[in-house]
């Protein structure tokens, strides 16, 4: 027979060995759950960016006219890294006073942009809009108008899809690739509106 203190001695040395497993295996649990919400993180610091549209310059695609009301966008920053904006892609971008701006691509580089009619003309050639643009009219004012034409050079020329109350490459002209930030991706707010523009 084993005398009791001997039995709770053997009691004591089985549990302890049992909650330092079931210690180590939490703390590695937490270990990989905070090395996963730290990965998103970054991941999300690196490729993704939450703006507000303040401004309906790029109504009805995006809207809003104050942070309370404005469309919650989702701006994805890689497809940059790896090819150039394309033409009828919104993106976001900061202007030469660094205030955020929305606008979609309209000229590429190297590209003459006129309006003839409320119709964009690509050196010399009226485009036809995607189906989603279908019913946008563009307006000729700024550096477009009275028929003028406009040499991107290097940069991209944008407009807004309002653009009777727009300010964009009419005013300030083409902007820089290095003036991107990325492209407008989706609208996660108000969950109405969650689409891909």
């Amino acid at each position: 027979m084993i005398p009791a203190d001997d039995k709770s001695n053997a009691a004591v040395t089985v549990v302890r060995p049992v909650q330092r497993q079931r210690t180590r295996r939490l703390l590695r649990w937490a270990e990989h759950i905070l090395a996963g919400v730290g990965l998103c993180f970054l991941i999300y610091h690196v490729c993704f960016e939450v703006t507000v549209m303040t401004s309906d310059s790029m109504a009805p695609a995006l809207r809003g006219t104050s942070y309370e009301n404005g469309d919650r966008v989702l701006v994805e920053k890689v497809s940059p890294w790896f090819r150039a904006p394309k033409r009828w892609d919104i993106y976001f971008f900061y202007d030469e006073e660094g205030t955020p701006v929305a606008k979609r691509i309209i000229a590429l580089p190297g590209e003459k942009i006129s309006i003839k009619d409320k119709r964009v003309c690509i050196n010399g050639v009226s485009i036809n809009l995607p189906a989603r643009l279908k019913d946008r009219k563009y307006y000729p004012f700024g550096n477009l108008s009275a028929g003028r034409e406009v040499d991107c050079g290097p940069g991209y020329y944008v407009l807004g899809d309002d653009s009777r109350d727009s300010y964009d490459s009419r005013f300030v002209g083409p902007i820089k690739r290095h003036q991107i930030r990325g492209r407008v991706w989706c609208i996660l707010y108000p969950f109405s509106r969650f689409s891909f523009p």
